[in-house]
């Protein structure tokens, strides 16, 4: 049967996310600190809106495309929001949860030996999309002495002429960390020297932190027109389970992004687009409320871990924190594993999202502050101990 399968898919390690939560799904009394994923409701005005499409018999396929209102709420959101302007009929394309637009921009790009640039620790998805899609990844191992950002020098030193694509992961799950203005804009000679393109998701752009706010490197001279930027709305408005995202790009790489989603999918589920056109218009104070709140836990797990002189340092986007664990001796399997078992927590080693995130953890604070204060109560007491 082995030799039925695909080499390349067989050789994929499952996600390192999913481990704990099998156990964890059964263990009495557990605290899960891992899942990232909000846990406010969808607002209600927005259910309100998916369910109405229901009543009105809107269960019809929509465009390949997605809805044009959406698409067009869309391009009024970036505009105003990050001051980058795309034409909703040829530049934007719904996708199924921002996940299948990593996917789709990779297999529409990618030629075999083409190299893509991932900066890790980062989200799962992006190094096996890229082996999926025949690329050879090339890892840039981002430091804690810089807050996990992407330096110039970094990405100078991972190009080679076979690379195409960089990978700009931020805000960034899971370490949180963010790339500001002069940030990004010290990378921005060396990718259009070299002719790469960027694929930069954005999807926890609203949960950003600092008084400047998301900055979309689309928005920089040049950059459009070899950006794919990547957003979705379950970060956001909490709406992971609609599973709806989109990518907005240039128009010849979004239409054979759309040609993949025309045979893979067809379309974004048609509820969910009449949900998010609702979300655009309306939902600017829930997601500000959200923020606000996600804020006040970031600063109370960062003053927590500073007086358990747990060193992290301080993240400024996304809902995670990435304490290091280093002082302990003990991998961050180990760790996570004990701790699971003897305090009953659960947390995610920092290798799940690659070898530079050993010594790691990664905490998500898309919990209740009393669900996080009982969680925190048992990492001191495991601590202690250890001590």
């Amino acid at each position: 049967m082995r030799d039925l399968l695909s080499k390349t898919t067989v050789a994929l390690k499952p996600s390192g996310i999913r481990k704990f939560f099998d156990v964890v799904s059964e263990m009495p009394d557990a605290i899960s600190l891992g899942v990232g994923e909000p846990d406010f409701d969808t607002p209600w005005h927005i259910r309100e809106e998916g369910i109405f499409s229901l009543e009105k018999g809107r269960t019809f396929y929509t465009s390949n495309s997605g809805l044009m209102d959406l698409r067009k709420e869309i391009a009024a959101y970036i505009g105003r929001k990050y001051n980058v302007e795309y034409k909703p009929n040829e530049e934007i394309l719904i996708t199924v949860g921002g996940s299948e637009g990593i996917d789709m921009a990779f297999r529409a790009m990618i030629n075999p030996g083409d190299e893509v640039i991932i900066p890790q620790p980062s989200y799962v998805s992006y190094e096996p999309c890229a082996r999926l899609a025949g690329a050879t990844p090339v890892i840039i191992d981002l430091k804690a002495e810089n807050d996990f950002r992407l330096t110039a020098e970094e990405l100078k030193a991972a190009i080679t002429d076979k690379t195409k694509i960089l990978v700009l992961p931020f805000p960034n799950n899971p370490t949180g960390a963010v790339m500001e203005l002069k940030d990004l804009e010290a990378l921005l000679p060396i990718i259009i020297e070299n002719d790469i393109y960027v694929l930069s998701d954005e999807i926890y752009a609203e949960l950003t932190y600092t008084d400047s706010g998301h900055v979309s490197i689309a928005s920089l001279p040049g950059m459009k027109e070899r950006t794919i930027l990547i957003n979705g709305f379950s970060k956001a408005y909490a709406m992971t389970g609609w599973r709806l995202g989109y990518a907005c790009g240039p128009k010849e790489i979004i239409s054979q992004m759309t040609k993949i989603h025309q045979y893979a999918i067809m379309c974004a589920p048609t509820t969910s687009q009449y949900a998010a056109i609702e979300a655009l218009r309306n939902g600017d104070d829930d997601v500000a409320e959200m923020r606000d709140a996600y804020n006040q836990r970031r600063r109370f797990l960062i003053n927590t871990f500073k007086r358990l002189d747990l060193p992290c340092f301080e993240p400024f986007g996304a809902f995670y924190i990435f304490p290091c664990i280093k002082k302990f001796g003990m991998t961050s399997d180990e760790f996570a594993t004990r701790l699971l078992m003897e305090e009953k927590v659960a947390v995610v080693p920092g290798t799940a999202f690659g070898d530079s995130g050993e010594g790691f953890l990664r905490i998500s604070y898309a919990y209740s502050m009393e669900a996080l204060k009982e969680a925190l109560g048992r990492i001191e007491s495991f601590i202690s101990r250890l001590q």
